[in-house]
């Protein structure tokens, strides 16, 4: 189980670790997440989830964050190491979140994030 884990040192914490990400620039969307990346220069890759108010209330938010986390959990082998990631939600989908939380699955989110990394690794040339 501890393979698995999602550490602190695993995460973006700071709003300047943030910062530095996006304006980075390198970005790729899909009409349910934005996806930032940027090289980190290390062994391992860290996330930074982001889910504004427009999104809905604390409850809907705040299961968008684990299900973001969990897909970026599990996913280790599909994910390229060396970059620190920042998620966003699409505000386009604000209605979806507000009246139905519990309809957004994992499935849905770990497609969307693993299809939007590798766009952001081809279009950049990260490897």
């Amino acid at each position: 189980m501890k393979a698995f884990a999602f550490s602190k040192n695993k995460r973006l914490k700071s709003n300047e670790q943030f910062r530095e990400v996006i304006k980075n620039r390198a970005r790729a969307a899909d009409k349910l997440l934005i996806v930032y990346a940027q090289p980190n220069g290390s062994e391992m890759s860290r996330l930074g989830v982001t889910v504004g108010k427009s999104c809905g209330g604390a409850v809907a938010r705040n299961r968008v964050k684990r299900l973001i986390r969990e897909a970026f959990r599990l996913n280790p082998d599909r994910i390229p190491v060396g970059f620190d990631y920042v998620v966003m939600v699409n505000p386009a989908i604000k209605d979806n979140l507000e009246s139905k939380p519990k309809k957004l699955k994992l499935k849905t989110i770990e497609e969307s994030l693993i299809s939007l990394i590798n766009q952001l690794n081809q279009a950049n040339g990260f490897s």
